[in-house]
């Protein structure tokens, strides 16, 4: 699997980044397959960069905050009215009621809403689900709304991404052996922080040793805060290979 971060920003962009974005490729029926998870504010563009025309095979939207999801609107316009024509409806999974909520955030009709672009599923976190050349497994999350974190096996490595999760009892089970785990780190350690809603560095350095990560790469950091102090957080608790997601960073797996 290769991994590219698109946007990492926490909450919202950044001055040099986007808002979550990441792109995660791998062979499949003798072609790159790839899937995109969350299209936050500004990360379509960074998509362009890196898969011409945007031809993706799939969208994952772990929950629906805009700072995770807006842009899948972007991406609907440019399929929508692209002068090349229409392709096949691209997969969207995300949590349920996915579609009405883009449909209402760009003002469409809830029916048929972006259906006629997009074919919109619904996570299932009961078994692993097939998407291309991946094995996915997801995990509720805990935040305000309906969230997801995703795992994705592929040919024996495997990928962990928390999308915005609080502290979470099934995040170190669903890690368990990863390759690389890719976490969000939004709080400060130590801060009277809301519960339910983020993790800090510490936080994610904690998981990533209990799971036995091979790599934790930490994301969703706010323009407000210094990423070197969410490391040093992270490093008291993680013994592994670390640091902070970039946009343009590629990770093969």
């Amino acid at each position: 699997m290769r991994l590219t971060v698109l946007g990492c920003s926490g909450s919202f962009p950044g001055p040099g980044s986007p808002a979550s974005g990441y792109l995660v490729e791998a062979p499949h029926e003798g072609r790159t397959f790839r899937l995109v998870l969350d299209l936050g504010n500004g990360a379509f563009g960074a998509l362009q960069r890196y898969v011409p025309d945007y031809d993706v095979d799939a969208v994952g939207v772990t929950h629906l905050h805009p700072d995770h999801c807006v842009d899948v609107c972007s991406y609907y316009v440019a399929s929508r009215y692209n002068p090349r024509g229409r392709r096949a409806r691209v997969p969207v999974y995300g949590p349920f009621g996915t579609a009405d909520r883009l449909a209402a955030m760009y003002g469409l009709p809830l029916d048929p809403g972006m259906r006629e672009v997009f074919d919109f599923r619904a996570w299932v976190d009961v078994e692993p689900t097939k998407i291309g050349p991946f094995v996915v497994s997801v995990a509720p999350a805990r935040h305000p709304v309906e969230a997801y974190a995703v795992r994705l096996d592929h040919d024996g490595r495997s990928l962990v991404y928390t999308g915005d999760t609080g502290p979470n009892p099934a995040l170190a089970e669903l890690a368990a052996s990863a390759n690389l785990l890719l976490s969000e780190a939004t709080f400060l350690h130590g801060a009277d922080n809301p519960p339910d809603l983020h993790l800090t560095g510490r936080q994610a350095g904690e998981y990533a040793q209990a799971a036995g990560a091979g790599r934790l790469v930490l994301t969703h950091v706010p323009p407000w805060y210094d990423g070197q102090r969410m490391l040093a957080d992270a490093r008291a608790a993680y013994a592994g290979p670390l640091e902070l997601a970039r946009p343009g960073a590629v990770y093969d797996i």
